[in-house]
């Protein structure tokens, strides 16, 4: 089927704190995604979501090679998905489609291989943006078992590249943060360039990628101390702000999506709890910020399941902790009125 929509129905909760308000600060949009469960996400389907009973007040969309040009430079080309996502950033403030702002914030991706020269692209982003583009996003995701873990990698030791690193500088010639995309075993590099570059916003995504598929399958609790380590030494970084959310992944080995009924929401915060208690007490609530990685997620659970989950772990929370970790933290960072 096209979705997935009727295994997610299975299991149905009340909203927890409906009044809550939250930023999501990292969701897709695309079109004509065969290789996806859900091969389109535009206005329609992510409002059918969002309308799932949280007060979700705005989100930021996240690159996902949505929409590039089919034309022109190839260095210019992801400046096509700016372009789109902006067009329904625009849709969303006319207040036609509700009260959120979907999209208020932009991060985009850029090759910055390119060194210096990748200044124009940049340029090309901040335009075509409409005044919401915030960063740029360049997986270093890349593992030596290739396929067995995903379709797509990145070159090795990416984020250590000499030129990446040239037009990494680039970003603060422009007021961007980086969005840091890579594996578990990565973490230490990405550590590496958050102390080289001190004055350039890093925002970790996903927990940096504990992977739990093909040589890692069955070794969650073998992983899991070098990943703490890992995450500890990246906290004391204070350029470095941490993504809690897109844990649910198939490639995080849970299996979730292979179950005859979804997970409620208990069972996903029990599953999850020690990665996002670790980052919490590491890197703090004013650089921590709840994710959904909508509709990658999806797979796995519904968007209503899985702000549950993240509502029933903050449970003892103060109301000055909740709203930073579901609202404040994301705001501040991607700069949303």
């Amino acid at each position: 089927m096209a979705t997935n929509d009727n295994w997610l129905a299975l299991v149905q909760e009340e909203t927890l704190e409906p009044d809550l308000p939250i930023c999501d600060p990292h969701h897709h949009l695309w079109d004509q995604r065969p290789d996806r469960v859900e091969p389109r996400y535009m206005m329609d389907e992510i409002l059918a979501d969002l309308n799932s009973g949280h007060n979700i007040v705005s989100t930021v969309f996240v690159q996902c090679t949505a929409m590039h040009r089919a034309d022109g430079p190839e260095a210019m080309r992801p400046v096509g998905e700016t372009e789109f996502v902006n067009g329904i950033a625009a849709m969303s403030a006319s207040g036609l489609y509700g009260s959120t702002r979907i999209a208020a914030g932009i991060v985009g991706t850029a090759d910055l291989t390119l060194g210096d020269a990748v200044g124009e692209v940049l340029e090309a982003h901040v335009q075509a943006g409409g005044g919401r583009f915030r960063g740029i996003r360049q997986s270093a995701a890349w593992d030596p078992a290739g396929e067995a873990i995903a379709a797509r990698m990145a070159q090795p030791h990416l984020y250590m590249d000499a030129n990446f690193r040239t037009g990494y500088a680039q970003l603060a010639r422009f007021n961007m943060t980086f969005e840091g995309w890579c594996y578990h075993h990565q973490i230490k590099e990405l550590t590496d360039l958050a102390r080289a570059f001190p004055d350039t916003i890093i925002i970790l995504d996903h927990f940096g990628g504990p992977l739990g598929v093909g040589p890692y399958a069955g070794k969650r609790e073998e992983l899991f101390e070098p990943w703490r380590q890992d995450m500890t030494e990246l906290a004391k970084c204070a350029n470095v702000v941490a993504k809690l959310g897109g844990i649910n992944m198939p490639i995080n080995g849970f299996g979730w999506h292979e179950h005859e009924r979804p997970p409620t929401s208990q069972e996903l915060m029990e599953a999850t709890r020690p990665y996002y208690e670790h980052a919490i007490e590491q890197f703090g609530v004013d650089r921590c910020m709840f994710e959904s990685n909508y509709p990658v997620d999806k797979e796995s659970c519904s968007y209503n399941i899985l702000w549950n989950s993240f509502k029933r772990l903050t449970v003892s929370y103060s109301a000055d902790e909740k709203a930073k970790l579901y609202h404040d933290t994301a705001a501040r960072v991607y700069r949303l009125s």
